[in-house]
């Protein structure tokens, strides 16, 4: 990258951080802090909730999938308007109901505390992993693309993420993120658009190229339970999809601010179908290197074997000067949203969960700096433990499962099972949780043996048992009374 591109990428995070100072209030309250105002415009919402899906992660891992194998992931994305009509017709109802700013209120009215110490814990576990691999992935960009030292680019992203999430509060997060939404994808149909046109053959070419090679392929449509197959990869979708949609904080925190519970629906499902025509892009994207390289003398071996590099590579190298740097910045700026998300709400949470109920709004408010603070320093740690132990990372969303499948289960119960017997439902998750285990654990001792499900698959067993455990043991004991 040339210095034009430099000044960019620093010009654009100025702007980014000067944009949350402009929410800045001396008479902010908790509630203004982690709801907004409530005078943020619904598109507002509806692209927030958009960019806390899409992510800057996704913006590279997509292409990257595409140009390595083939569409099997926009499967993922298909499903997606199931997972959103679920959350829309019963999930929305019940947060903008309970009257609290965190989700998890709700399980503890449902199930007692217990419930909502296990999720929140869970949750704050995931979010804290999550923003650790977020910063450590974004070091990795920029140390690729700048040549800067990975460890102070990890330091220098944490501390600015947390000087905007502080000053600007939620407001501040729900603009960024729209700005970097539209950014992202006005971006992406650019490049798309810009790899259509450099082909030596015209884009014919490309789609012959890509068609001989069978890189639009959804995947297989067997029946193996083994292999990330078209419906595999859909089942899977359904269920991760929901767990976000559903029962994420970073979401339902955007549902509980709306105006109504109109505006919150129409976020929530127009948010998410936003995301089916632009992961088609990205995906698009990836297709497209695969032939513009094919034809165009190829890719050095350091970047053809690192798949997730080849776009930033085409940023970095194909587009005009200025224009790369922005590319470059926003993607940044969208880790830094995501981030910055991830602190609100999970300092929300915390709050709400966990912090003294009579507290004063100062003591409310020095909390949630306070609790962000030690997030992101916590979550530097991690990302500076992933330099050294690159495959923390595939271990990490490996093991998720076993804390994911466990929330999405007790939330499926509480909305969908007239469960009254707490006992019951804490068998019933003891269970999922051991079920999930096993199929995690199994194929590490016994490596040579074929796995017993697809990884995709294990939140999606975990989940169904913990809800059917539940459903049969109030059933039992419902026939035990009548008898």
């Amino acid at each position: 990258m040339g210095n034009t591109d430099l000044i960019v990428f620093i010009v654009y995070l100025l702007i980014t951080l000067y944009f949350s100072v402009l929410f800045f209030s001396k008479k902010r309250t908790s509630k203004t802090y982690t709801l907004g105002s409530g005078r943020t415009p619904q598109w507002v919402v509806t692209l927030s909730i958009f960019a806390t899906f899409v992510s800057s992660i996704s913006y590279l891992a997509l292409p990257g999938s595409a140009y390595k194998s083939n569409w099997n992931a926009f499967v993922f994305s298909l499903s997606i308007p199931i997972a959103a009509l679920i959350t829309v017709r019963y999930f929305i109802p019940v947060y903008r109901k309970i009257k609290s700013s965190s989700a998890y209120t709700y399980l503890e009215q449902r199930f007692g505390l217990w419930a909502k110490v296990y999720v929140s814990l869970c949750y704050i576990a995931t979010q804290i992993m999550r923003v650790g691999t977020i910063i450590y992935l974004l070091a990795l960009a920029i140390n690729t693309l700048l040549g800067w030292d990975m460890l102070y680019v990890i330091v220098f992203t944490g501390v600015f993420v947390i000087l905007y999430s502080i000053i600007g509060g939620i407001e501040a997060v729900l603009w960024t993120d729209a700005i970097q939404g539209i950014v992202l994808i006005v971006g992406a149909v650019f490049c798309m658009a810009l790899l259509m046109i450099g082909m030596p053959g015209g884009t014919r070419q490309l789609f012959e190229v890509a068609i001989e090679d069978h890189k639009f392929s959804f995947g297989e449509f067997g029946g193996s339970l083994i292999q990330p197959t078209f419906w595999v990869v859909f089942i899977y979708g359904i269920f991760i999809n929901l767990q976000n949609f559903g029962i994420d904080q970073n979401y339902i925190q955007r549902y509980i601010l709306s105006s109504s519970d109109v505006n919150a629906k129409r976020s929530a499902f127009y948010g998410g179908m936003l995301y089916l025509p632009v992961s088609a892009v990205f995906l698009f994207i990836g297709t497209a290197l695969y032939a513009y390289y094919k034809l165009n003398g190829g890719l050095p071996n350091e970047i053809a074997t690192a798949p997730d590099e080849v776009f930033l590579h085409f940023i970095a190298n194909e587009l005009p000067s200025g224009v790369s740097g922005l590319l470059i910045a926003s993607i940044f700026a969208a880790g830094m949203s995501s981030i910055s998300t991830s602190f609100n709400s999970t300092s929300t949470v915390l709050l709400n969960d966990y912090f003294k109920k009579k507290a004063s709004e100062k003591q409310k408010l020095w909390f949630l700096y306070g609790s962000t603070i030690a997030i992101c320093l916590i979550s530097i740690l991690i990302a500076l433990v992933m330099i050294d132990v690159k495959s923390i990372l595939e271990v990490w969303w490996k093991y998720a499962s076993i804390l994911s499948g466990g929330m999405l289960g007790l939330f499926l119960l509480g909305i969908f099972s007239n469960i009254k017997n707490n006992l019951n439902a804490v068998i019933a998750l003891v269970v999922g949780i051991l079920v999930i285990m096993v199929l995690t654990v199994y194929p590490l001792l016994y490596p040579d043996r074929e796995p017993l499900a697809h990884s995709y698959l294990i939140i999606v067993i975990g989940t169904l048992t913990i809800f059917l455990t539940g459903i049969l043991l109030n059933y039992w004991k419902e026939k035990k009374k009548k008898t």
